[in-house]
């Protein structure tokens, strides 16, 4: 079978060839660069555009109105749970494809609940109180196999890692002109 879960696994299987011959292969850098709009009045805050290797992407992000937005595109924080939910999603759906399970149908929830006191520099207190990932999955496989695909799932989501583990992170801020 060549896909299984919309993975092909072929690629993937190739891929995972590769990088066993070739460690350093394993080591990618993503990059994304985009604007803070000053020069209107109305419409989304922020612009990127995305590259990925089929082509380049435009994505528009806007405070909410409580934040000094005006809400017309989905918030930072939206693209932030988008990320996780769609990462944890292609993580159990691949694992499942190399296992030879098949899901008929996935859904993904998250939600997550924020303390605005810090970014409004009225505390210190944590911002990120709480996430909390739901998955329905329809599948004829077992309890057991559903289990494993839990665990694999949170061990191997490169979003779950950068949740639950400390990732150096660096800010530098240079003035043009």
């Amino acid at each position: 079978m060549k896909s299984l879960n919309r993975i092909n696994l072929e690629n993937l299987m190739k891929t995972v060839e590769y990088i066993k011959e070739n460690p350093e292969a394993a080591i990618k850098t993503t990059r994304v660069e985009g604007e803070w709009i000053l020069d209107e009045e109305e419409g989304p805050q922020f612009k990127a555009t995305i590259s990925t290797s089929e082509g380049e992407f435009q994505l528009e992000a806007d405070q909410p109105i409580q934040l000094g937005g005006s809400g017309v595109r989905p918030s930072p924080i939206h693209y932030c749970l988008y990320g996780v939910a769609s990462c944890t999603a292609a993580t159990l759906a691949t694992i499942a494809a190399t296992q030879g399970i098949k899901l008929n149908k996935m859904k993904v929830s998250i939600t997550n609940k924020i303390n605005f006191s810090r970014p409004l520099g009225l505390s210190d207190a944590p911002t990120v109180q709480e996430i909390q990932l739901e998955i329905q999955i329809e599948t004829d496989a077992n309890e057991d196999k559903i289990k494993n695909l839990e665990q694999l799932t949170k061990n191997r989501c490169p979003a779950i890692y950068c949740l639950t583990n400390p990732i150096k992170t660096t800010l530098k801020i240079n003035k043009t002109k």
